[in-house]
């Protein structure tokens, strides 16, 4: 920000209530233009500002059209800021005037108008209103049109600030919008905001602005909540932490700020998760929007075999765990020795960092470059499910993370419906106690439903082992036959055997699926209409519409702590979006424990008759 830039905007966050939403320099509609400011109010409108710093005495000359300024370059012509202002504002005001829902109605006296007013003005934020005046700048940007500097002081009543604001709108009358309308004014300003449902992780990278055509304007809008813009705007250089619950949005801020990083910088992006499923869908998403050159995703052992193989350095001896258990430690190795380069990355974005142990984010941290010190972490230790609990106790400090003071908590979960929240909340209770940490500490949060609302997870019983197949098979039919995609379901389960034997009963019966194996992780979403056949651990970071996790009754698997199975039972039911169905033979600790989750959250919601739980 310029200083006159940066006083503006002290003044707007002072002196303007909560309910004003205010944007700095963000691209705005189709075409992408940069207005300095601007500020919307459900009651009031939407009015652009343009902020210029210069000087009364640097004013050579002023018209209508151009200002001629004396600058160290000599004379400079810069256009007339008030038809910036206006350029701007007449451009958001054709986008918005697309929409129906926007308008008032046929027949009203103003039909197929803006049902809200819409302006625009200048701040001169170093030329005072007694300089305007005396050089005669009124005949050139009408004298309500402009704020000047002691209209900007700190003293300045907050009433005659708003006052200033709003007596730029050459028509003002009453409004309200409505929840949904301020969304979907958000929606069409700015369309790297928009969650597109279906298409892609999380809505993540939806279709280009380009792609959204005046006719494809849809009658739900579903937009990022504001703290979720705000947190995706707002993270600059430096290092960053964000603490969110599962469905939160994590994927979908690291994605925007892949999007962004990739414009701005030279060096490429370096996207890193624990989990080979979700690196291979991460890479797949990155690569349709045409980032996969700038953008590069990968598992983190995949990372450092990488690294090893590009700089000549010898790859651990053996195979399986051994093997990559040994690939981080000779990675570090190879960078201590000057072998593998440090500062590789203009920025590195962290999915699922509660996964990685704490000598690798010592690695990591080495690998960006330092004139852009770029690092996104998102955490949520509710879902490490790869067996350290000694993790919580890191301190980000003592690994080189230095983020105190730049770490969000994200609470609202909107993966799930607040059914399915419920009841995986009250399963995993004692596992999601809320507990909180210092800034440089790792905090444990439970999360808060959304409000959206579904249909109660479905616990089916069998007389046999062998007829929970049959059930399975019969949902996935019928939901097929009521017109549920087969890509819009997954079957969860702890064992890689039962993928795989569950694979080769639906090979059999004609149902198609895909397995993510060892082999087919990065194909698991190339075929677009197969049921997905995952484990529970690789399920992490993916969410689908329907899910059904068999054999419950086998759970918590023997020889494994019961806190570790519950967290990644926990994991597995989150998933769903939609609707979730579990299915058991045998009895166990689990099933019981999901048989009166369900039954004390429907007793709550008879209760609270349709109101939200706490």
């Amino acid at each position: 920000m310029t200083g006159g830039e940066k006083r503006v905007s002290e003044r707007l966050e002072q002196k303007l209530e909560d309910d004003y939403l205010l944007w700095y320099d963000v691209p705005v509609g189709l075409k992408q233009r940069h207005p300095d400011f601007v500020v919307f109010h459900p009651r009031r409108g939407l009015l652009v500002l343009e902020v210029k710093d210069w000087k009364a005495d640097t004013i050579r000359h002023a018209d209508s059209t151009q200002f001629t300024l004396v600058t160290e370059r000599g004379l400079v012509k810069e256009n007339n800021p008030l038809l910036q202002a206006r350029a701007y504002a007449l451009e958001i005001g054709v986008v918005l005037e697309r929409d129906p829902a926007l308008r008032h109605p046929q027949g009203s006296r103003h039909a197929g108008k803006l049902i809200m007013p819409w302006a625009w003005g200048v701040v001169l934020a170093n030329i005072t209103r007694k300089q305007f005046d005396d050089g005669g700048l009124g005949d050139v940007l009408p004298e309500h049109l402009a704020i000047c500097r002691d209209e900007l002081y700190e003293t300045v009543d907050a009433e005659a600030f708003q006052e200033r604001l709003w007596a730029m709108f050459p028509q003002v009358y009453p409004v309200t919008l409505t929840l949904p309308q301020i969304d979907r004014v958000r929606w069409h300003l700015f369309p790297e905001l928009r969650v597109e449902p279906g298409s892609g992780q999380f809505g993540l990278f939806g279709p280009t602005a380009a792609a959204v055509r005046p006719l494809e304007i849809p009658d739900l809008v579903k937009v990022m909540d504001s703290q979720q813009e705000q947190l995706a705007r707002s993270l600059g250089d430096e290092h960053r932490i964000i603490h969110g619950v599962a469905g939160s949005g994590k994927t979908m801020i690291l994605g925007f700020r892949a999007m962004q990083l990739a414009r701005e910088l030279a060096k490429p992006i370096l996207v890193l998760c624990y989990n080979k499923t979700l690196a291979a869908r991460l890479e797949q998403l990155i690569g349709e929007r045409g980032l996969g050159e700038k953008v590069q995703v990968y598992n983190f052992h995949k990372w450092c075999r990488k690294m090893l193989v590009a700089y000549n350095e010898p790859l651990p001896p053996g195979n399986g765990k051994a093997f990559f258990a040994a690939l981080p430690p000779a990675v570090i190795a190879g960078v201590d020795r000057g072998q593998i380069p440090r500062f590789q990355y203009g920025a590195v974005l962290i999915d699922e960092g509660h996964d990685f142990e704490p000598d690798w984010y010592k690695l990591i941290v080495q690998m960006i470059d330092p004139a852009t010190n770029s690092l996104l972490v998102l955490y949520d230790d509710a879902q490490n499910i790869y067996g350290n609990a000694d993790r919580r106790k890191i301190s980000w400090k003592s690994l080189g993370v230095q983020a105190q003071g730049r770490t969000t908590i994200l609470k609202l979960n909107y993966r799930n419906t607040l059914e399915i929240l419920s009841v995986a909340r009250v399963f995993a209770n004692e596992l999601l106690d809320s507990r909180g940490d210092d800034d440089d500490g790792v905090p444990l949060i439970a999360p808060e439903s959304a409000g959206r609302r579904g249909a109660l997870p479905e616990l089916v019983r069998t007389d046999t082992a062998g007829a929970q197949l049959d059930v399975l098979i019969a949902r996935l039919r019928d939901e097929h036959a009521s017109g549920r995609p087969y890509s819009d379901m997954a079957v969860l389960f702890r064992n890689q055997w039962e993928g795989e034997k569950l694979h080769e009963a639906l090979q059999r019966i004609g149902i198609p699926s895909r397995l993510a194996d060892s082999t087919g992780k990065h194909t698991l979403f190339v075929v677009e209409d197969s049921v997905k056949l995952v484990t529970m651990h690789s399920s992490k970071g993916l969410e689908f519409p329907f899910v059904i996790i068999p054999g419950l009754g086998s759970l918590p698997k023997p020889g494994q702590t019961e806190a570790d199975e519950a967290r990644l039972l926990y994991v597995a039911m989150t998933r769903a979006t939609e609707h979730l169905l579990l299915i058991h033979h045998d009895d166990s600790v689990f099933s019981k424990r999901i048989r009166d989750s369900i039954n004390e959250v429907q007793g709550q919601l008879n209760a609270t008759s349709g109101q939200g739980l706490g």
